[in-house]
């Protein structure tokens, strides 16, 4: 695929200086950053005024799950803004009504009703609202190595360094460690005793806290930007035990891993388990237009049929949300898109990356399944000692940035996050894009082993 139009430097360089006059960029210290000024993009690509292409291994922010511009989601939004570009969320509107619908049908167990949010963040928020109110105990658990949205509960539950700067450590948060056998903070040397150790932290965690105490454990079914640990077998099912046993409401956020990024609708359907809560954003529309949600169990949901629940947006369910929602969820359907992302996982990604891993010596671990994988950049293979330091930045992360650099120049657009690359295309890749990317993946980690011991 070439870019749809000539190379033009000028109107790039006039967007640039634009952006750098008024933008406010996120997550920046702003006077450091050079944004790429981007001039269009279509499926798994994206090109600059330049004229230089860029296969997105990013997904944006792992969003585009069904690729760029796809023409009936496109077509959808252009046909809703004709028919009710907006409406206010305290009424009945088709959009809205056929999208919460289709969700439903896809989320695990009895998660039927939907509330709408902006996104992700706001999802989060809701979610620990509902279960508050719900169980009436104000503490809810989360994860080291999470990340949850950037709003005031949100970036409370996250467990990275994102979090430090507004971290008020009164929050009502309690943070647990999860499984990651590779950097086990359990000594375990198997899946099997990671996950048995893992559980029994998680309840003499609650044990000490007050069992009667506790709202919800909310957690990332797969953790995303802290680097796509997949949980080991039975560790799931047993914090859905646990809940039960103590009366808490588990969330887990899909915000991430949902809608075919794992090679199934929901990454909860890897491993049998619903939740009672479940948040989600990104890929329900593709992230075409902002939309977020939060599903809902039955028995929650009942406990505001004569209470009301307090909370709501001005822009919950906005319509041409939905409406992209509508086309994306049918597009995925009748395209094969979960199914294709499944496959690509299976069939190209993982021997792909897993070759790569045994060709170079920086690659310490790949995990992941569907279109949602991480290596794991380490100096030393045997101490596991990583590439670049945890949350390093400036001359530190020097190599990170020599590897990122690399793919760039060889038309790689790649999610890099501290010592780690994580390969996250959209979930309708084709094989040959697939196998274009693994091969630029190659080049670029060979200037990794460069910073190996």
């Amino acid at each position: 695929m070439t870019p749809h139009v000539e190379p033009d430097p000028r109107a790039g360089a006039a967007v640039k200086a634009a952006d750098r006059a008024h933008v406010f960029h996120s997550w920046s210290a702003q006077g450091l950053i050079d944004p790429l000024a981007v001039a269009g993009a279509e499926g798994s690509y994206f090109w600059d005024y330049d004229g230089n292409r860029y296969l997105d291994f990013t997904s944006g922010l792992v969003f585009t799950n069904i690729g760029y511009q796809h023409p009936k989601v496109v077509a959808a939004i252009q046909e809703q803004a004709g028919k009710l570009a907006t409406f206010a969320p305290a009424f009945a509107v088709e959009a809205r009504s056929e999208a919460a619908r289709l969700i439903a049908e896809r989320t695990p167990g009895d998660l039927d009703k939907i509330f709408f949010t902006n996104g992700g963040a706001e999802a989060v928020e809701n979610a620990v609202r509902l279960a508050r109110l719900h169980t009436g105990r104000h503490k809810v658990m989360s994860a080291y190595r999470s990340y949850h949205g950037a709003t005031s509960t949100a970036i409370n539950l996250t467990g990275d360094p994102r979090r430090w700067a507004s971290d008020t450590g009164s929050a009502g948060v309690v943070r647990f460690w999860a499984p990651f056998l590779y950097r086990s903070a359990f000594y375990a040397t198997t899946e099997a005793e990671e996950c048995a150790r893992a559980l029994q932290h998680l309840e003499d965690t609650i044990a000490f806290e007050g069992p009667g105490t506790i709202a919800a454990i909310i957690f990332e079914t797969i953790p995303g930007t802290a680097g796509i640990m997949t949980p080991p077998p039975g560790y799931l099912p047993g914090v859905r035990e646990i809940c039960d046993k103590y009366g808490i409401v588990l969330v887990l956020d899909e915000v991430m891993s949902g809608f075919g990024r794992t090679g199934a609708w929901f990454a909860a359907d890897h491993y049998g388990v619903t939740p009672d809560l479940m948040t989600f954003a990104k890929g329900v529309n593709s992230g075409y237009v902002p939309l977020g949600g939060v599903a809902i169990s039955a028995e929650i949901a009942a406990t505001f049929d004569k209470r009301p629940f307090p909370g709501g947006l001005t822009y919950s369910g906005h319509p041409l949300a939905c409406a992209a929602a509508v086309a994306t969820l049918n597009v995925m359907a009748d395209e094969g898109i979960v199914e294709a992302a499944a496959h690509i996982g299976s069939a190209v990604l993982e021997p792909g990356l897993r070759e790569l891993a045994a060709r170079h010596p920086s690659v310490g671990e790949v995990r992941g399944t569907g279109v949602f994988w991480a290596l794991e950049l380490v100096k030393n293979q045997e101490t596991r000692e990583p590439l670049v330091p945890y949350n390093a930045s400036g001359a530190d992360a020097a190599p990170m940035a020599a590897f990122g650099a690399a793919c760039k120049k060889n038309g790689l657009w790649p999610f890099i996050n501290m010592n780690r690359t994580h390969v996250v295309p959209p979930c309708n890749i084709t094989e040959a894009e697939a196998k274009e990317g693994l091969a630029v993946l190659d080049d670029a980690l060979a200037v990794a082993d460069e910073y190996t011991e």
